[in-house]
């Protein structure tokens, strides 16, 4: 029972009720606050039980989930019980009792399973008396309860002290029975509130719950200071020597500086500087894990840190430049192209195909690089009216055509850089660096196809300066082409020198398809081109078909090729010419388009020649199937590739004596001639007889498979791709050219470079040489469509 101790009685009794009334009132509504508080911690843990009560539930049923697995595993035929005869295996008799063990394990899923499991468990484990309190009964009790002393009526103060809790008698256990439970609770409540009396005590111990912990470790994760200081100061003027000083050292070596004099030089600039170093680099109380370290690392970690402050990705040194190798080990191929289909020249396809089987491989990667054209430079370059609105569509116009040939998906990348095309020379310039279209992780080989071409106007990066090595491949006669334009003699003593200049300033090694090339530094003669395995496979079946006893050619003569002049157009228009009486009743067949073709016609027909002209198709075509004999008198090819395909297919094939048909003379089908009698003697013979089938090593010579092997093979590639880099040459994977000091050739070479860099950068000199105006830089359109940044932004810093 609760047991009121007396209090001071006040003389006047209106005073002594009002001071009653209001202590009664502050202490309903410091009890109220007490119950609130005792309500919501029993909330609190009520929902706790039924969270502990559900988080049971889902483990029991994954728990039958299991069970169920496991038996149904076990009842399964394939279950290998009788197979198992260890000591540690299942017995029938083991199975059996876990199969009888099913039937409780389920009754025991669908107790836990059931909607009112959760309620049972809260009903068991809640508290049996309900918690409730009369707020308005204690009130009353508080304010009303009045006792009468001597007549008179006589408040009393209450206090959280007034409340006892000893039973003063058996006639009291009626009244406590009734407001025990409530009373006692709200007791502990208000003993928990006095014991923290102020603010600052509960602000404390939320800093010390888990959940302010977790959530503070939350949020310094995702706002993590940086490990270093942000301002990191420049490097100063000994650092900044002593930097230079050890980057000088092979040229200091050459000079014959010993190696141990720069080291004592950079050891002298840094030792003063050692514990500004490890200061500005490092925060306080870091500075002791470069203790032992000499003054070299220092002054790296010093460099590093000034790098990372400002954002920059170092790739390259002052002597040595770097390149770095893929994640997955493989070295990596970048082919270099001054065309691309759906133009049907040699260094559209060709390059095609090279890129397809060094990829097919698969021991090295592959990226593709061809020239992207506004649209209209391909109005008047691609045949048919094809263009093309993106990259990305030319890219798949390129390998549906290749996939079609070759019969394999080929795993390499294409890649595009801009070009402009020049009317005068047929052919495609380079916009722009060429170089920075491949990035510094995967400079590492370049195939420059026509290195030639690609550098006559370049102006950016030197090859063998961002690349470990660069081989060129000449696919064109250049100074044959020249020599037949107006001044070509002149032009042609030009152009030689500038091709040897560039020739030497660019390239590692150089491979030429024949010996009707020009004779360039570094460069040996091997065809490194092959056939289009489809042209294989047609004289395969032709072949066939003479052996059953079918009609083999049904057609004569044919020349298939661009309508331009320089093309031998000019030498068959002759040969026909002076021998017009000795072929009498030959018909020739004519396949091609052209900038010439009006003027060749004309030319045809005004010498009353028995040619027929037709529109230009693939080599492959039904229509060409039938034709027996290929007739070529061009002089100014290469290696023709309209020759080898003749020949892949069967065909004679009547071509000049000359260097650029040199590989071809090893195949009894090729009949060459070097006077115009000879020739009208080889094109009777081939049309009298039928040619020999190829044989397997004739027809594997002239694959691509072959052609790959020997490119291997003449550009060294095969002693670089298996050859295992010493440790001292890798940096963090990265594979460093080499650190000798360059001998003289080197040194003229860079030379070279450095002139040809200088003068290719100034507007004027270049369109003096020929050049397309406004082809140092690419322009606005080719920014547009390769989602370039303009030149001025990607290059802000020119030569002259």
């Amino acid at each position: 029972m609760i047991n009121f101790r007396p209090s001071e009685t006040r003389t006047s009794s209106s005073a002594t009720a009002m001071s009653s009334t209001v202590t009664a009132e502050k202490a309903f509504s410091f009890i109220s606050k007490g119950w609130r508080e005792v309500k919501d911690s029993t909330e609190a843990d009520l929902q706790l039980m039924k969270d502990r009560a559900k988080s049971f539930k889902n483990l029991a049923s994954s728990f039958d989930r299991e069970f169920e697995n496991f038996l149904t595993s076990a009842s399964r035929s394939t279950f290998p019980v009788p197979a198992i005869t260890n000591s540690s295996s299942l017995t029938p008799a083991e199975i059996d009792f876990v199969k009888k063990l099913q039937p409780k394990l389920s009754e025991f899923r669908r107790a836990y399973s059931s909607p009112d499991f959760s309620k049972r468990v809260l009903e068991k484990w809640s508290p049996r008396a309900k918690i409730g309190i009369d707020l308005s009964a204690i009130k009353n009790a508080i304010v009303s309860e009045v006792e009468e002393v001597d007549g008179r009526e006589r408040y009393r103060r209450t206090s959280v002290r007034d409340f006892s809790w000893e039973s003063k008698g058996e006639g009291d256990e009626g009244l406590v029975s009734r407001n025990w439970e409530p009373i006692r609770a709200l007791k502990t409540r208000l003993r928990e509130l006095e014991q923290k009396s102020s603010s600052s005590e509960i602000i404390e111990g939320l800093k010390n719950s888990e959940l302010v912990e977790k959530v503070k470790s939350s949020l310094k994760a995702i706002c993590k200071e940086p490990e270093y200081s942000k301002e990191v100061p420049p490097l100063d003027f000994q650092e900044l020597l002593a930097c230079l000083v050890r980057q000088s050292g092979p040229f200091l070596d050459h000079l014959g500086v010993k190696r141990d004099v720069s080291d004592k030089i950079v050891e002298s600039l840094c030792s003063k500087k050692k514990n500004q170093l490890l200061l500005r680099s490092f925060p306080t109380g870091e500075s002791s894990i470069l203790e032992g370290e000499n003054i070299n690392d220092e002054l790296d970690i010093r460099i590093a840190s000034v790098l990372q402050s400002t954002g920059h990705h170092y790739e390259g040194g002052f002597w040595d430049d770097f390149t770095k190798r893929e994640s997955n080990g493989k070295r990596h191929v970048a082919i270099v192209t001054t065309a691309s289909l759906p133009w049907m020249t040699g260094t559209a396809v060709n390059p095609l195909f090279r890129a397809a089987y060094l990829a097919k491989s698969q021991q090295q990667s592959v990226t593709l690089l061809v020239p992207w054209l506004t649209r209209t430079d391909q109005e008047l370059v691609y045949p048919n009216n094809i263009t093309f609105s993106s990259p990305d569509e030319q890219e798949v116009y390129i390998r549906n055509w290749l996939k079609e040939r070759v019969g394999f998906s080929a795993d390499f990348k294409i890649s595009f850089y801009p070009g402009k095309f020049q009317k005068e020379r047929r052919s495609i310039i380079p916009a722009g660096d060429t170089s920075q279209f491949i990035s510094s992780k995967d400079a590492d080989i370049a195939i420059l196809e026509e290195p030639e071409h690609l550098n006559w106007y370049h102006h950016g990066k030197r090859w063998t300066d961002k690349f470990n090595h660069v081989v060129g491949v000449v696919h064109t006669n250049y100074l044959e082409y020249i020599k037949r334009e107006k001044n070509g003699a002149l032009q042609a003593f030009f152009v030689k020198h500038i091709n040897n200049w560039v020739a030497r300033a660019y390239c590692d090694k150089i491979l030429r398809l024949s010996a009707a090339t020009q004779d360039l530094p570094k460069s040996v003669i091997c065809n490194v081109h092959g056939v289009n395995p489809k042209f294989l496979e047609i004289g395969e079946r032709m072949t066939a078909e003479k052996e059953a006893g079918e009609q083999k050619f049904s057609k004569g003569a044919y020349f298939l090729g661009k309508m331009v002049w320089a093309k031998g157009y000019r030498e068959l228009i002759d040969l026909l010419a002076k021998q017009k009486q000795d072929l009498n009743g030959f018909k020739l067949d004519v396949y091609g388009n052209g900038e010439d073709a009006h003027e060749v016609q004309s030319a045809a027909k005004s010498l009353d020649l028995n040619v027929n002209f037709m529109k230009g198709r693939d080599h492959a075509d039904d229509s060409l199937h039938g034709y027996k004999v290929f007739v070529n008198p061009s002089v100014s090819d290469v290696l023709c590739t309209a020759t080898a395909e003749a020949l892949a297919m069967g065909k004679f094939v009547v071509c000049a004596d000359h260097p650029s048909n040199d590989f071809f003379r090893s195949f009894p089908n090729c009949l060459t001639y070097k006077t115009p009698e000879e020739f009208v003697n080889k094109l009777n013979e081939a049309m009298s007889r039928d040619p020999q089938p190829l044989t397997p090593e004739q027809r594997y010579n002239l694959s691509w498979e072959a052609a790959t092997q020997r490119f291997m093979e003449y550009s060294e590639l095969d002693k670089i791709l298996n050859t295992s880099t010493s440790e001292s040459d890798k940096v963090n994977g990265i594979v460093r050219k080499s650190k000798s000091v360059p001998n003289l050739t080197s040194v003229v070479d860079g030379g070279l470079a450095f002139a040809h860099y200088c003068l290719t950068g100034n507007e004027f000199l270049r369109q003096c040489t020929g050049a397309v105006p406004g082809t140092r830089d690419y322009n606005k359109q080719h920014c547009k469509d390769l989602h370039l940044l303009p030149p001025q932004v990607e290059n802000p810093i020119y030569g002259w």
